[in-house]
């Protein structure tokens, strides 16, 4: 659940310390979607509210107006393609594009609460699956970097 390590940073520990491989991935699904309901019905309420607050205006304004910014460009590049265009963004495990990054880019782009839990969903079980392939060093290459 903790931001930006995830369940790219649970899965690979689950499989170092030599546990049951679809429990652990279970788990860490989980685990790794928990917050994003609070994340969409909250994160944006917030920064807005703490836009004119003294000691968190700057983050809260420099949260809307990056997330703004980044969310029209990704809205100009995907068009209708948004819901798959998440699902890529939490589904490629690299750092920060994760469920919670993924998340409140969908709060602030407006998009329906079920489109955002199914499309960060569906990334977060592509990026468990990578994830779990790559510490079973099924990947090859990839594999090395997650060997126990």
């Amino acid at each position: 659940m903790v931001p930006l390590i995830e369940l790219r940073g649970a899965i690979p520990v689950s499989q170092a310390f030599g546990l049951p491989v679809i429990p652990s991935y279970a788990i860490c699904i989980i685990g790794n979607m928990l917050p994003v309901p609070v994340i969409y019905l909250f994160a944006r309420r917030f920064l807005e509210w703490g836009q004119d607050k003294p000691y968190i205006k700057g983050i809260c304004s420099f949260f809307i107006v990056k997330g703004n910014k980044a969310g029209e460009k990704l809205q100009a590049k995907a068009g209708k393609g948004l819901f798959i265009a998440l699902l890529l963004f939490v589904g490629i495990p690299l750092p920060g594009t994760g469920a919670w990054t993924g998340t409140l880019a969908a709060s602030l782009l407006n998009m329906k609460f079920s489109d955002t839990v199914l499309s960060v969903m569906a990334g977060v079980l592509l990026a468990g699956i990578i994830m779990m392939l790559a510490s079973m060093g099924v990947l090859g290459g990839a594999g090395f970097l997650f060997a126990k």
